[in-house]
């Protein structure tokens, strides 16, 4: 079978029985069984509190909730873990309840065949129906850039795959796209050497904010300071350092190994992240932009789509400037972001008021993504 056709398993290659392990419900508990030494350690850059929701359904209420949620105990008295990361101050408020919830605006769709009725738009023809850069375009053996007709910023194109569908992906694709992404920025840094932060990203499809469903990457290269998210990033893991005399980032996946949510796999460090922006955030880390690197990422991504039935994400990929810059951007590594945008058959969007001004809320349990990743990657 091929890989494009993998029934989706929730469990991954090797099958557990998650209702025997610990999750994200555990952490506090999972914390106090550490060493001392590693409890330190953790705490430096979490913290944990649980709550409980209490609830009355009326009696006409409950066989609804029955049959449509579970459990009556288990909504009437909901566990919401609140985990934040006192670094970055990224926080995530987990309830696994928030999965089940009714939704509107849902509507079965044909994803083939959407996909296929996008073929023939602009990016399906791109020498003749996209813009090019002021130094041309950059062809890879599986892509080729466009200039972005309305831009972000003053340095911005596209990755155009030369395969329309944005999930028929391979790690010779996926390191293609990345390579490509790169020689465009380089292209562009020796045009104008100011610009020379350098971001990729890719939004899968129409969950994820893509406009069209064609296979596409974007790519930027600013000038000054690299992108807020970024710099604040950066500074905050200097803060650590000056406070702590240690790398935030090795720290960081050190915490993850020790509670059982990251594994390392050829130099490259993979962490199903405590505080996720929006559903099953995963970090892929390396110190350089090498095979290893790309190879893993691209694991990554194929067990979201074959194993946990993924089909609209956003990646994002952070690194240090391309050339010397006035910041100090010592021991920051090749950091890669993935989220789950959830399901192409829901209208309804998966981000409001709390996750712009406040704080992520997550239904999906980093404890059981990372049991899918190494049994995918067999780690």
């Amino acid at each position: 079978m091929s890989e494009n056709n993998r029934q989706p398993s929730p469990l991954g290659n090797n099958p557990i029985d998650l209702a025997s392990q610990r999750g994200i419900g555990d952490l506090n508990e999972i914390v106090d069984s550490l060493p001392s030494r590693q409890q330190r350690l953790f705490q430096r850059i979490f913290r944990v509190s649980a709550a409980t929701g209490v609830l009355r359904a009326p009696e006409e209420m409950r066989p609804w909730i029955v049959n449509n949620v579970g459990s009556l105990e288990s909504v009437q008295n909901q566990k919401i873990v609140r985990v934040t990361n006192l670094v970055t101050q990224e926080e995530t408020l987990f309830n696994n309840l928030r999965s089940k919830r009714p939704l509107k605006g849902t509507k079965q769709v044909d994803i083939e065949s959407e996909i296929a009725q996008g073929k023939g738009d602009s990016l399906c023809n791109p020498f003749t129906e996209t813009p090019e850069d002021a130094f041309g375009r950059v062809k890879g053996n599986y892509c080729v850039t466009g200039s972005n007709l309305a831009k972000y910023d003053g340095f911005h194109g596209l990755v155009i795959f030369d395969e329309h569908h944005p999930l028929h992906f391979d790690g010779e694709r996926v390191s293609d796209y990345l390579d490509t992404g790169l020689r465009w920025a380089e292209e562009a840094y020796a045009l104008d050497p100011a610009a020379k932060y350098y971001f990729f990203m890719w939004n899968c499809l129409w969950r994820a904010g893509a406009s069209l469903v064609h296979g596409h990457a974007q790519i930027m290269v600013g000038r000054d300071v690299h992108y807020a998210k970024i710099e604040g990033l950066r500074r905050s893991a200097l803060v650590y350092r000056s406070q702590y005399g240690t790398n935030y980032f090795h720290d960081l996946y050190q915490i993850h190994v020790s509670v059982g949510c990251a594994f390392e796999k050829e130099k490259t460090k993979v962490i199903a992240y405590l505080t996720p922006l929006k559903e099953k955030e995963v970090m892929v880390i390396s110190d350089q932009l090498d095979p290893a690197f790309k190879k893993n990422l691209y694991e990554v991504l194929a067990a979201f789509r074959d194993e946990l039935a993924v089909t609209s994400f956003n990646l994002a990929l952070y690194m240090p400037p391309l050339g010397d810059s006035e910041e100090n951007w010592e021991g920051f590594p090749i950091i890669a972001r993935i989220v789950d945008r959830g399901s192409l058959n829901n209208r309804n969007s998966d981000i409001g008021a709390m996750e712009l001004y406040a704080a992520s809320v997550v239904s999906s349990d980093p404890f059981n993504l990372i049991k899918v990743l190494k049994g995918y990657m067999g780690a």
